[in-house]
């Protein structure tokens, strides 16, 4: 009895080892949606040869998940494939090795094919392993080149966040303050996400920090930001920016957007604006025109600064987007600039359910202070 309580026991603990971090919607996930991205990524490079058929659609998911693997490995596939075709084709096919021994097909090629499947499946695993340490390393990197703390903006409250889709984000946001006391506030995002929006993302904030001490005009900053994607990665390699100047002292807000989702500018009265005009990306058209303007920021005003990952994620369920407006009626709300951006991660959070985000984002809140009262004479 005393044994069997140990085995109980044991068995509990892997199990719930083994099922750690489990959600009830993972597994049916795996079929809903992870599946269906993979076949869709198997497909990248084999998309047109796909034609309606059950044949041709195996056939085409067949070469395509091959052609994925290394020449050795794929023999390997190929051949256990093969193994277990030819196991369950003729079951009864018995084979004799010593007198008295004899197996049936099956039983001797179905476990070769398995064990042949496993020692695939370590491998890729293996090299799945050495790449995420590889993208840790490099998503702490970018940690680093992001902001960790409040900016000291005089007279000003920012609140900011940032969430990746994939180990490694392509969107970028900084606070630089500048010898004249102005503060350059920016933020970008990269075409695409994931390890080359990275690079394309480290790329550009070289640029900026290059760029802002010799002329800070956001629109000079835009155009040495755009020199420097200019060709890099040919037309996948584009970044939205909003670049903006803030002078503490008097709340004035010179700023160029160029591609970036129009930020939301709050009045103290409750009036929401969005502040920009249409334009190209930096890095794809070779003269980009962008219109560089200004906007007074005065005390309990409050801006709001994003990137499109969050407004633009669709439900995998439901097929809704969370859409811009929502974003904007939580800004209308007003509060604090802490108030607003909690107010928002936790509609999105509650929006987005079990579901895992498809694109990385950005969430800046900054607000000028409400000015303080003045002490009325006796």
């Amino acid at each position: 009895m005393g044994r069997l309580s140990e085995l109980y026991r044991d068995a509990d603990r892997f199990l719930r080892e083994y099922t750690k971090g489990l959600k009830p919607r993972d597994v049916g996930r795996v079929f809903r949606r992870e599946a269906v991205d993979a076949y869709r990524t198997l497909l990248d490079d084999h998309g047109e040869e796909a034609r309606p058929g059950l044949w041709q659609q195996v056939k085409v998911a067949f070469l395509a998940l091959s052609y994925q693997l290394s020449p050795g490995r794929r023999v390997l596939f190929a051949l256990a494939l093969l193994m277990g075709f030819l196991g369950f084709w003729d079951a009864d096919l018995r084979i004799a090795f010593l007198p008295g021994l004899a197996l049936d097909l099956w039983e001797l090629l179905t476990p070769i094919s398995l064990l042949l499947f496993v020692l695939l499946l370590g491998l890729e695993l293996a090299d799945r392993i050495r790449v995420r340490d590889e993208l840790e390393i490099a998503r702490d990197l970018q940690q680093d080149l992001l902001p960790s703390g409040t900016p000291p903006i005089p007279g000003f409250t920012v609140v900011h966040s940032y969430r990746t889709a994939n180990t490694v984000g392509g969107d970028y946001y900084d606070f630089l303050p500048l010898p004249d006391g102005r503060w350059l506030l920016v933020a970008g995002d990269a075409s695409g996400h994931g390890m080359a929006a990275g690079l394309l993302m480290v790329i550009a904030k070289t640029a900026l920090e290059i760029a802002a001490a010799s002329d800070s005009h956001p629109e000079a900053v835009a155009r040495v930001v755009h020199g420097s994607l200019l060709g890099t990665g040919g037309n996948r390699g584009f970044m939205t920016l909003f670049c903006s100047r803030l002078d503490p002292r008097t709340g004035e807000l010179e700023f160029v957007n160029a591609g970036h989702p129009f930020p939301f500018l709050r009045r103290v009265g409750g009036e929401v604006l969005e502040l920009g005009e249409g334009s190209m990306p930096l890095g794809l058209s070779r003269e980009p025109r962008w219109a560089a303007t200004s906007v007074q920021l005065h005390p309990g005003d409050m801006l709001l600064v994003y990137s499109d990952g969050m407004p633009e994620t669709v439900h995998a369920v439901s097929r809704e987007t969370y859409g811009y407006e929502r974003l904007r009626a939580h800004l209308t709300r007003g509060g604090s600039p802490r108030a607003a951006h909690d107010r928002i991660q936790a509609d999105y959070a509650s929006f987005l359910g079990d579901e895992s985000p498809t694109d990385d984002q950005s969430l800046l809140v900054i607000g000028r202070n409400p000015a303080e009262p003045r002490d009325q004479p006796e």
